[in-house]
């Protein structure tokens, strides 16, 4: 086998096809990304055995056939001269040549014997646009836990329907929940709790495959994303989501409205402070909040600035990066943050777009 592409568009697929192998397996193969070429063109593929990506590469090639390439191969084509790449194996030999400009490299490889099965590509799905169906998951999947002793909480409740397209994640100190309508809603309803990771994939392949319209396959075990000519397949996480209407409070004693870029640059700069595990405190008095961190290892910042608050002054603490990560997925000129007790949790909400977010405080120590 014999192909050749430029160095722009295999540098850009490799990168991508990477993100999907395994960096911690110790099956060799299974971080390293299959290259085939065959009737229906040339495609880059590789999996973990939980996510599994399929990318079509616009390449030329003498005949069909297939080889392994290992990790480091998109490390080289990224820094190689601009122009054509030529790959090319002899079928069982254990070295693959890669070639451009004045470059040329000979690379240890495996046989396309040894790459497992994919999952199949079959069934019809539902199909949305691809814009905010990103946009909702990139908003949202921040809050899936990183922790995998509970793993329903390391995924994304997604359901798509008539009323659009609804994501909710949670790592059970904060939740990010979001109901994105659409103009063309489909009649039946979809849905399923989807690895963070994959929907975070997704978001990266939209951008890269310029596509406008995303399909969602949702089957028993896995969820299949068919987005231009890639498809990428995850297993789809079994479990109880918890209910996430009844964690939002209906009611909320205070409701203060923040003007959300001067909310910003303050959380920026007592920020520097509140590293490690100190919290930031929110206290708010008549006409005014104060923000404040207090580190033993850095010392201690507090900034006011005006906000229209009444009633009995409190103050109340969150940890300072889910605070941060809350604001900066909130939109619009305004920040709402309402509020009930200091140990009752605080939402996040900006313009009237079905974004919310629900952050747990910390005890303070006074």
């Amino acid at each position: 086998m014999k192909l050749t592409s430029s160095r722009d568009e295999l540098a850009s697929k490799l990168a991508l096809a990477v993100r999907a192998a395994s960096s911690k397996s110790t099956i060799p193969v299974l971080g390293q990304v299959k290259l085939s070429a065959g009737d229906g063109g040339v495609e880059l593929a590789a999996t973990d055995m939980e996510l599994s990506l399929r990318l079509p590469l616009d390449a030329q090639a003498d005949a069909a056939g297939a080889v392994v390439l290992p990790r480091l191969a998109a490390d080289i084509v990224r820094t190689m001269a601009e122009g054509p790449v030529t790959i090319e194996h002899r079928a069982n030999e254990g070295a693959v040549s890669v070639s451009g400009g004045q470059s040329s490299f000979a690379l240890n490889c495996l046989q396309a014997s040894d790459f497992p099965d994919l999952p199949a590509d079959e069934g019809a799905g539902l199909t949305v646009p691809i814009e905010p169906f990103v946009a909702t998951a990139d908003r949202v999947a921040r809050a899936a836990s990183r922790d995998d002793t509970r793993p329903v909480l390391t995924g994304v409740l997604m359901r798509i329907g008539p009323d659009g397209i609804t994501m909710v994640a949670t790592d059970s100190y904060r939740l990010a929940a979001m109901q994105t309508p659409l103009e063309a809603p489909p009649a039946e309803t979809r849905e399923a709790i989807v690895p963070a990771r994959a929907l975070q994939e997704v978001g990266r392949l939209a951008a890269a495959m310029k596509a406008t319209e995303i399909e969602v396959v949702i089957g028993e075990a896995q969820a299949l994303f068919r987005i231009g000519g890639a498809r990428l397949t995850s297993r789809l996480i079994d479990g109880q989501f918890p209910d996430y209407r009844q964690l939002i409070p209906e009611r909320f004693e205070h409701e203060v409205v923040f003007d959300r870029a001067e909310f910003v640059s303050v959380l920026s700069r007592i920020g520097v402070v509140a590293q490690r595990s100190a919290p930031i405190r929110l206290a708010f008095d008549q006409g005014q909040i104060t923000v404040s961190a207090v580190s033993e290892q850095f010392g201690e910042g507090h900034e006011s600035l005006p906000v229209a608050f009444s009633g009995e002054a409190f103050e109340i603490g969150f940890n300072a990066e889910f605070l941060r990560d809350g604001v900066d997925t909130v939109t619009g000129d305004e920040l709402r943050l309402g509020l009930i007790s200091p140990l009752r949790p605080g939402l996040l909400q900006g313009g009237d777009d079905g974004y919310r977010y629900l952050l747990m405080p910390i005890r303070l120590n006074v």
